[in-house]
Order: structure tokens, then sequence, then C-alpha cells
């Protein structure tokens, strides 16, 4: 065995230096008789602390290192093609087999989205009891609202006046209502799979020019998509002159079954196109599913539950009708008091201030119901029955502390389908070249939606309030692109530091809340005038431009008599 004499020699002064360094040591303890307690225990705490802090970084590392890897992994694996097999060693596969192909060629990781079970973020805050209080806290002002108006009713009246006027008001002509959504359902179930199906056989390689056949199929779809769904439903609810609850049934159905048809052919025409020959086309009942389930995302399958769970059921539909008696009191209460005196009004600086700031309490109520009765409530009630796993239909958006966190986590479902069919695809035409442009494009057509949805229901176009911080998020992002194309700018340096999505301390998340209810405030006190202008200015013979403008800049009021009678 050949040695190595420098090393060995080394070693061995290493050694005797080391011994006697002990025995230095050694000598040193004896004399002193011991160690003082209190300088050992401080240093085990350092080397604890150090190693909690090491083991903690290295887990992290050890995660990052893993997920990057997976990730990697998992879009490798998804990016190769398939081989073709020859047809002799290839068995016809049965309808189980092509099932279980189809749940498992979806997009690849980062481009689809992945369903899995979990619960909804308040099902499970609901589970502590200091956040349940919260929840009965609601109940108990409800409560303050019920009282209130019995006895003001009581007080005025000489009796209990429980008519509820105005919300079988807002809920007229309701049969109507449901015939127009039976009609629009029907054609959204049979319309699109039809002609998904028949576009489908025309890729099977015996029908030739298949391009054609797509862009006759594609034009006759965009076709249905624009008339039966887009302009029908529109031209009944305006011909009938329906009011806003009605209207809002008939026009958010109207968007719901749009999105949802899109997403089906979106998400079932690359799988045809890479598997023609195997007649991948999914059933009638994963479409059928599809229509009621809570999600805009189309997939052959979902994550299941074992069972309904129906007292679950009642009671979010029980919440759902609690919350609209709620809103009823919010507006019976706090908003028609206050905005049929101030119509009576002049127009000015002060009375709009007053406006802005007494609608702010009522303008959270609303926003809080409709998160709670349509997001969590109605969708989990639909969930439960339809036994759908994934019940993030929101995250936590109230720790926001950017409004672009906010719109990420307010309503998931949504959000899901702008991001994958809008920006995703945008990205995908551009090449990722215009990542300032896709977000413009989205909150363009996020804009275009709420105003059309608003200016159905309500009767008239006031864009100038729509979502006060919508507007503030669209000119951050057209500052930033003006930026980016001509260097920097005071300006957009300025928004970019407000508005930016990196803030997480305390203070952004209480200026993220402070504008949320100011720009809740603006929304409920200029709707809630140009509803009662419309009302009392009505235009003779209204030219376009003047119907675009706000009827309640220029409303000349009239005699009081007028007002009373209306």
């Amino acid at each position: 065995m050949p040695t190595f004499p420098d090393l060995d020699s080394s070693l061995d002064g290493e050694c005797n230096q080391g011994e006697h360094q002990q025995s230095n040591g050694d000598n040193h303890i004896t004399s002193n008789g011991k160690i003082e307690v209190e300088h050992v225990i401080s240093k085990k705490l350092q080397l604890k602390r150090k190693a909690e802090y090491l083991k903690s970084d290295l887990m992290r590392q050890f995660d990052s290192q893993v997920n990057d890897f997976m990730d990697s992994l998992i879009e490798e694996s998804a990016s190769l093609e398939p081989a073709p097999i020859p047809a002799v060693f290839s068995p016809p596969l049965s309808d189980k087999e092509r099932s279980k192909l189809r749940w498992h060629f979806r997009p690849p990781h980062g481009q689809g989205k992945h369903f899995v079970s979990r619960r909804s973020l308040l099902d499970e805050l609901f589970e502590v009891n200091h956040i349940r209080t919260i929840y009965h806290m609601f109940i108990a002002v409800l409560i303050l609202f019920i009282l209130s108006t019995l006895v003001v009713d009581f007080i005025d009246e000489g009796r209990l006046v429980l008519d509820f006027d105005l919300l079988v008001y807002a809920f007229g002509q309701f049969p109507l209502v449901v015939c127009t959504w039976i009609c629009m359902f029907l054609s959204v179930l049979l319309v699109p799979f039809t002609l998904f199906h028949l576009w489908s056989q025309t890729q099977s390689g015996s029908y030739s020019h298949p391009r054609l056949f797509s862009l006759l199929f594609g034009c006759v779809f965009l076709l249905f998509q624009a008339l039966c769904v887009g302009f029908l439903p529109t031209y009944v609810v305006v011909t009938n002159s329906l009011p806003p609850a009605s209207c809002f049934i008939i026009i958010l159905e109207q968007v719901r079954l749009m999105m949802k048809a899109h997403s089906f052919v979106r998400e079932n025409v690359p799988i045809v196109l890479n598997w023609a020959k195997d007649n991948m086309v999914p059933q009638v009942s994963q479409y059928l599913y599809f229509l009621f389930a809570p999600t805009l995302i189309y997939r052959d399958k979902y994550p299941r539950n074992p069972v309904i769970r129906w007292g679950y059921v009642a009671t979010k539909l029980l919440q759902v009708l609690g919350s609209l008696f709620y809103a009823y009191y919010v507006f019976v209460r706090l908003c028609i008091p206050q905005f049929h005196s101030i119509s009576l009004q002049l127009f000015d600086l002060r009375a709009m201030v007053l406006c802005v700031f007494n609608s702010i309490l009522p303008g959270v109520l609303v926003l809080f119901l409709a998160f709670f009765a349509f997001l969590h409530c109605w969708l989990n009630a639909f969930a439960e029955m339809l036994r759908f796993a994934d019940r993030m239909f929101y995250k936590d958006w109230w720790n926001s502390t950017s409004f672009a966190n906010y719109y990420r986590t307010w309503n998931v479902v949504v959000h899901d389908w702008l991001y994958y069919y809008v920006y995703r695809d945008f990205l995908w035409m551009s090449q990722k070249r215009c990542r300032p442009a896709a977000m413009l494009f989205v909150f363009t057509v996020s804009a275009v939606v709420h105003e059309y949805i608003l200016a159905i229901c309500f009767g008239f176009f006031y864009p100038v309030p729509h979502y006060f911080h919508t507007t503030l998020l669209l000119l951050y992002i057209c500052l930033s692109a003006l930026t980016f194309s001509l260097c920097f700018h005071p300006v957009t340096v300025m928004f970019n530091f407000i508005l930016h999505d990196q803030r997480k301390g305390p203070i952004w998340n209480i200026i993220m809340w402070t504008s949320l209810f100011l720009g809740q405030g603006v929304i409920i006190c200029l709707y809630s005038q140009e509803w009662y202008a419309q009302r009392y200015c009505p235009l003779q013979e209204p030219s376009f431009f003047e119907l675009l403008k706000p009827r309640s800049w220029s409303c000349q009021r009239g005699p009081m008599a007028d007002f009373d009678r209306l």
C-alpha cells in the first residue's frame, strides 16, 4: 500500500497539537473547578437556533428544487409527441380505455387548470369560533334591520306592513324569465355539442379539405354565439322592459352559457386534432354535467365527493334567501330614503360628497352580501348537489395588499376563464411578446362585459364609476406599457410604487380596503342618482349621444308634486 510521507507527517502533527490543546484545556478546567452554567446554556441555545434556521432553509431549498424538477419533468413529458404505432401492433381501444386516456390527456403543466378536492375557505374558517362570531354579528344586524323596519312601518302606518314591494318589483315578470332561460339552456346544450360532433367527424381523415370544414363550423358556432345566445336574450330583456333582478338573471346566465360553450369547444378541439383517428369526442352527459357544474373550465371528469349532504345544501340555500332579504332591508333602510331626498335637490359638490360617504356603508354591505350569497352559498350548494369536490371558488381576497391580487382572488371561477382563454391564448398568438398588451386586453374584456351587464340591467350607460379600483389598475397598466416604450416616466414610477404587487405590509391592505370602500360608495351613489334621474327626467326624442351621456348631469328638477306622485 503506498504511503504519503508529507500527508502522514502533517496529520501526526495536527493530532499531537490537538492532544496538547486538549491537555491544556483539561488543566484549565481542573484549575477553575467548573464551567459557568449560563455560558453553556447560551451556547446550546445559539446552536439550537442555528440548527433550526439551517433546517428550515434546507427544507425550503429542497422543496423549491424538487418542485422545479417535477415541473420541468412534467413539461418535458407533456411536450413529447407520441410516436405513431403501426396499426398491426395497436389493438382497438375500448370506450373505457378511451375515456381514461382523455382523462390523462390534459394540457401541460402551467397551461391548464388542475382540479383537486378541497373545501371552500369560509367553510374552514367558520369552524373557528372567533370567525363564526363575525357571521353571528351580521345576523344580528339583519335582525335589527327587520325590527327597525317593522317599528317604523307600525309608527307611520299604524299596522305591520309586510308586502315586500321592492322584491316584488325587482323580480317582476318571472315566468318570462324562466321561459327565456329554458330556451337559452336548451340551445347551448344542443347546438354546440352537435356542431362539435359533426366537425369531429370531418377531421377523421375520410373527408377532404378538413380546414375548410373547420372554418365553416367555426363560423356557424360564432354566429350561434352572437345571435342565439347573445342577441335574442338581450332583445327579450329590452323589449319587455324587465326589472333589474330579472334582467340580471337572464344576462348573467347569458354570459355564463357563452363562456361555458367557448370552454367546451376550446378544450376539445386540440384533443380531436391530436387524436383524430381515435374519435376522441366527449359524451353528452359529460357536457350536460359541465353546464351545471360551478366552473367555467371544461373537463371530461372532475373530482367527486362520495355522498350528497342535503342538510348542507338546505343550509346554503337558506343563506342565499337570507342574503336576499338582507339586501332588501339595506336598500329600504339605507338607500331609498337617502336618494329620494337627494333627487329633490339641485346638484352641488357638497351634496355629492355627502352622498358618496353616506353610500359607503350600504355599498360595503352589498359587496359582502354578493360575495357570500353567490360565490360561497350558491356555488357551494350546486357543487354539493353535483358532488363537485373542488370548492375553491375564491381565495383570501380580504388579505390582498394590491388590486391585482384582489382581482385574482375575488372570483376564481371567472379569473380562471380569463386567464386560460384570454390571457394565455393572447400570449400564445403573440408568441409571448406582448405581456402588457395581454393584461390590458384581459381588463378591457372584463370591463366591457361588466359595463354591458350593468347597462342592460339598469337601462342606462354610466361608465364613470365602473369599478373604481379597475380604473386605477387599468391606468397603471396603460402607464406601464407607455413606460416600456418611452423609457421611464415619473407618473408611471409613482403608480408602480403605489400599486406594486409585491407590497405585503399591513398598511397596503389598509389602503386597499379604504379605496375599495370608497369605490363602493361612489358606485352606489352615482348609479342611484342616475336611476332616479332616468325616471324623473325622461327624454322625448333622445339622440345616440344623449343616451350615452348620464342623465343626472343635466336633469332639470321638476316641481315637488311631480316627485311626490312618482
